[in-house]
């Protein structure tokens, strides 16, 4: 193999060309999804075991990523290896299973010994191919049609294109089951307990939230400078402030306590509830931890109010406690 003298500029070009073909076969499976996609999508759903997912190759490899994706959207899935089926592995597969076959020349001597198989278990088959008159096609109960006009190898030989579009399928496919299943954020992030999304998850704000006698609490008719050494000593840059009958009424932080210094020369008969922010921001003690940092983010805010149903605080919930927990 002799080294090739390619200018950097052509380099670039040769990207850019990569990059367009793969784009151009995306957006022309388009044309390509019609009702055997709703067929697919039927079968799937209504699977009452699991996804077998099986492929060689670089299409084996797109396989598992379909697989793993299709797991962490809702749909139990597995990756068969086809040349190890035929050696034991094949037991993975029973008469309650789907299986997904993916060969782009639908001709894959691997994949083809193990159809006999599944089709001996009844099983159904979705077979994503590029060839419509291969006998994967012919085998399959429904097919999706993954051909490309060319791949992005000079040769055209490498898959490249086909293994991109095969991908994209695969990520229709999850996404309109988890779509049709009704999956939810919260469903995603019980799947992914370990990740960053995760985290919030994992918490409610119940559990982090600030309660019992840590929790700051002021009258709203305490004088200003009482609060101020209050929320000093208390160390959360913040009070919750509340009527004779424990209401909430407001919160003071410490962005009420500057601007009040500011704006006032006179600062004796200034009473808590003259200065403090008037509607606090309140979640529910049940909602995700990553609910509450939402909220915190969509209002620049650093803490959050948790009332009972009669209004009568329980607990408060500031950014330090989602940092702490790792949400934030």
């Amino acid at each position: 193999m002799q080294e090739s003298l390619i200018k950097k500029d052509d380099l670039i070009s040769s990207a850019i060309e990569v990059f367009d073909i793969e784009a151009n076969s995306i957006l022309a499976l388009k044309d390509k999804i019609t009702d055997n996609f709703n067929k697919a999508i039927d079968i799937l759903y209504s699977c009452k075991g699991k996804v077998v997912v099986t492929g060689m190759g670089k299409s084996g490899l797109i396989g598992r990523k379909i697989a793993a994706t299709l797991c962490s959207t809702g749909t139990p899935a597995v990756f068969l290896h086809p040349a190890e089926s035929t050696h034991g592995d094949s037991g993975i597969i029973t008469k309650q299973d789907v299986v997904i076959a993916i060969s782009n020349s639908g001709e894959t001597g691997e994949l083809l010994n193990l159809l006999p198989l599944i089709k001996r278990f009844g099983v159904p088959i979705v077979g994503l191919t590029g060839n419509l008159h291969s006998t994967l096609a012919d085998k399959s109960d429904v097919v999706l049609d993954i051909s490309v006009e060319k791949e992005a190898c000079p040769l055209n030989k490498a898959p490249t294109a086909s293994t991109t579009v095969t991908l994209a399928m695969g990520d229709a496919i999850a996404v309109c089951l988890l779509k049709k299943r009704g999956f939810s954020k919260e469903d995603f992030l019980m799947f992914h307990p370990s990740g960053a999304l995760g985290k919030g998850i994992l918490y409610k704000v119940e559990e982090l939230m600030i309660k019992g006698d840590k929790l700051p609490v002021l009258n709203q008719n305490t004088p200003f400078d009482v609060s101020v050494k209050y929320i000093s000593d208390k160390h959360l840059g913040c009070s919750l402030v509340v009527d004779d009958n424990n209401k909430l009424q407001g919160i003071l932080t410490d962005g009420d306590i500057r601007r009040t210094i500011i704006a006032h020369t006179n600062l004796e008969n200034l009473k808590v509830k003259d200065v403090m922010t008037k509607t606090p921001k309140i979640i529910k003690k049940d909602e995700l931890a990553a609910s509450a940092l939402a909220l915190m983010e969509n209002h620049s805010i650093t803490s959050l109010a948790i009332v009972d149903e009669n209004n009568v605080p329980i607990g408060l919930i500031h950014i330090h406690d989602l940092l702490k927990a790792k949400v934030a």
